[in-house]
């Protein structure tokens, strides 16, 4: 159960670290990529659909952040399971009292 419990502490702070990564990154690839290529050249547009298509972009760009950390943080969870594991059994090792040897 503890196990069960570090791996979804790990993909939660997985999935927040992704969505606030992408939250921060994303507007500025948006602009970026939305932003004419050449200075002196004029576009009209339809901006409602823009507005749309970009807000669209931005939520994608937010899950795949999400899906993204989430996914990297459950294999650091499983990894940072294992070696807890490891080290637990490693300590019980050396911990054990020493045994009485036979009466003979």
């Amino acid at each position: 159960m503890a196990t069960l419990k570090t791996l979804l502490t790990f993909m939660l702070l997985g999935a927040f670290l992704g969505l606030a990564t992408a939250s921060w990154l994303a507007p500025k690839w948006l602009e970026w990529d939305n932003s004419p290529r050449y200075q002196a050249a004029q576009t009209l547009c339809n901006l409602p659909e823009i507005i749309r298509n970009i807000t669209a972009d931005l939520l994608h760009y937010q899950l795949i952040g999400t899906l993204a950390g989430t996914g990297a943080f459950l294999v650091l969870g499983i990894f940072f399971a294992v070696w807890r594991n490891k080290r637990n059994k490693r300590n019980k090792l050396t911990q054990q009292p020493p045994t009485a040897p036979a009466a003979g």
